[in-house]
């Protein structure tokens, strides 16, 4: 099965794309959310509204520079309700927290990710999701689908029950890439979204089917 997330914090944004019925839930981080005006103290609220919106799952960022630290805030974040997904940073301060996260029940999401090697931390701490940028890797002159498919190898051969959940998605075709490869969870921006639609054969087509059903 196919899990697609919107990769937003705007209400005005997110909210027809979860009402839709195609995503499973909502990606944030503290720069999406600071670009929203969304504060620390509106997070349950805009937990709230996603759950009610639609979203089964919410990811929310934890900070911090010691695992302590990033494992408070974490709390924090779960305590806000059951669909939290926490997620972590790629550090060992946050492969610490992670740790102790998964065995709290706490599912995790290790973030910030840009190469394939990162994912043997992300899955000997037990992590849900690990999340590689594909757009960005494939900006900084990597092979984003090649590094994503050696995770998802990796993660087959060791049996490994963490999912790879793909951010920095721009493109249909890259979605479609990843999708064949097996990546079963996919989280982009709404811009991104409605790439899918945009083809002149499909918008011709449906011109002439509109007007043949007018002639009916």
């Amino acid at each position: 099965m196919l899990d697609l997330y919107v990769d937003c914090a705007d209400r005005a944004l997110a909210e027809p794309l979860l009402r839709s019925g195609c995503f499973s839930g909502l990606t944030t981080n503290p720069t999406l959310l600071q670009a929203a005006g969304v504060r620390r103290q509106d997070l349950g609220e805009l937990v709230d509204w996603a759950v009610v919106a639609g979203a089964r799952t919410v990811f929310l960022q934890s900070w911090g520079a010691t695992a302590d630290v990033i494992l408070t805030h974490a709390r924090e974040l779960r305590a806000l309700g059951g669909s939290v997904v926490v997620k972590v940073p790629v550090t060992e301060a946050g492969m610490q927290a992670a740790a102790v996260l998964e065995s709290e029940g706490t599912p995790v999401l290790v973030t910030a990710v840009y190469n394939s090697a990162q994912v043997l931390p992300a899955m000997a701490v037990g992590a849900s999701y690990i999340a590689p940028y594909f757009g960005r890797m494939c900006d900084a002159g990597r092979d984003g689908l090649q590094e994503i498919g050696r995770m998802h190898q990796a993660i087959c051969a060791a049996g490994s029950t963490t999912r790879i959940l793909v951010a920095s998605l721009r493109e249909p075709s890259d979605a479609l890439a990843l999708a064949a490869i097996g990546v079963r969870d996919l989280t982009m921006a709404p811009a991104s979204w409605s790439k899918f639609f945009t083809d002149p054969l499909t918008e011709a087509a449906v011109e002439i089917f509109e007007k043949a059903a007018v002639a009916l």
